[in-house]
């Protein structure tokens, strides 16, 4: 795959994601609960783990194509920088979540010879009465041939 121009990378900032909508099943919290090596929590409590995953299909997009989106050149050319997740309401099992998406920085970096595009994603949680649930921001680099 070729190397992106500068331009094309910049060009991704304000990219918005389809959107749609995300259900976390009693099932999917249970798993991801005792996978994290913590006890259920009480009620239909849903545990925070969910929000490394949940928003990406939520917007109804895929990492796959967050990775062809920064033309990725493999699958391990792809490192993640970071995970912020904000909180601003208890997550819930059945509990039908709205999700936006979109492109908030993209940037080309040079270090010494290396050349890398820092792309960061933002999802937006709400519930039925449009109210902010969680925001996830998500920051990946894009590894590129050295310069």
């Amino acid at each position: 795959m070729s190397l992106p121009s500068e331009e094309e990378i910049r060009a991704l900032v304000g990219q918005r994601f389809p959107g749609g909508h995300y259900t976390i099943a009693h099932w999917e919290n249970f798993l991801l609960t005792e996978c994290t090596g913590a006890d259920p929590l009480p009620d239909d409590l849903a545990h925070p783990v969910a929000l490394f995953h949940m928003p990406i299909p939520g917007a109804n997009t895929s990492i796959g194509e967050m990775f062809a989106l920064g033309r990725a050149d493999s699958y391990s050319s792809i490192g993640i920088e970071s995970y912020d997740w904000e909180i601003f309401e208890t997550l819930r099992e059945e509990t039908e979540y709205r999700v936006e998406g979109v492109v908030t920085e993209a940037d080309r970096l040079r270090k010494g010879d290396r050349v890398f595009d820092r792309i960061q994603f933002r999802f937006d949680l709400t519930d039925a009465e449009d109210r902010a649930v969680a925001r996830t921001t998500i920051t990946w680099r894009y590894h590129r041939a050295n310069a």
